[in-house]
């Protein structure tokens, strides 16, 4: 009597799942990038970005800069976490996908376009991370 071997063969659902993962950490790594480089224009060279008066939520750009380059750099990090299939990651991704989306919107006077450019990625991001089960996923990176 011979034992029946099972190939664990990958479904539709992991496929879909395991894809998923890789677009939100993908996403997520390019909109850390952006907000790196949206930081890095701020803290240098402020005169790029308009200057909107009465608005509610100013605040001094240099220290938007700072808000954003933090922002970025924890994103990216987070954004290689999501390779290897972390828990923390998912969660970390979503938490950060959320925050970018809050510093650009209260950032919108600022950089209209670059603003809701990066709220659409970071949309895109949290559908990505939330739409997958956590049991379908396996290391993108093995």
């Amino acid at each position: 009597m011979t034992a029946a071997h099972t190939a664990t063969t990958p479904t539709t659902r992991d496929v879909w799942a395991s894809g998923l993962t890789a677009f939100g950490a993908v996403m997520l790594a390019l909109a850390g990038l952006l907000d790196i480089f949206r930081g890095i224009m701020a803290i240098a060279h402020d005169d790029v970005f308009l200057t909107t008066r009465n608005y509610v939520f100013r605040f001094d750009l240099t220290g938007w800069g700072w808000v954003h380059l933090v922002l970025g750099v924890v994103a990216v990090v987070v954004g290689l976490g999501l390779l290897k299939v972390a828990t923390w990651a998912r969660a970390c991704g979503v938490v950060i996908a959320s925050l970018i989306i809050i510093a650009n919107f209260l950032s919108l006077p600022y950089y209209p376009i670059w603003s809701i450019v990066l709220i659409a990625f970071s949309a895109l991001i949290i559908w990505a991370l939330c739409v997958v089960r956590e049991e379908s996923t396996s290391s993108l990176l093995d």
